[in-house]
């Protein structure tokens, strides 16, 4: 079983992989110019992968803030060792490929599997 510890520095590495798939996707769509400019015109097309590796990113920073929040109330006030952040981080990674290859019903159902890891969390904290 991973710790919190250990998912919260998982997580670090994961948003991570997030950003780097989807700079490099942006690269090879996009072109390096336009990555480096300004940027004050939106590209002609950005194409399906980007758009959802940049949808996945946002998602990812969205649904980290919560985790990382809960992660270090567990830390802090040792009441580790619940299942909860080793669920989240899990669905987390699982939901990257998910979400590239386009696979909507069954990315859904991972990030809410990844939510039940929260309320896990967030139950846990709370001592019950």
């Amino acid at each position: 079983m991973l710790t919190e510890l250990t998912c919260l520095e998982l997580g670090l590495v994961l948003w991570l992989v997030h950003v780097f798939a989807q700079v490099l996707i942006a690269m090879s769509g996009l072109g390096i110019p336009y990555l480096v400019g300004a940027r004050d015109a939106p590209p002609a097309d950005p194409g399906t992968l980007l758009g959802r590796a940049t949808r996945a990113l946002h998602n990812y920073v969205e649904n980290f803030a919560p985790f990382a929040a809960a992660d270090l109330g567990l830390i802090a006030t040792q009441h580790t060792g619940g299942a909860g952040a080793t669920i989240w981080i899990l669905a987390r990674i699982v939901y990257i490929p998910i979400y590239f290859v386009g696979i909507p019903y069954l990315r859904t159902g991972i990030w809410i599997v990844s939510i039940f890891g929260l309320v896990m969390m967030l139950a846990q904290l709370a001592g019950h």
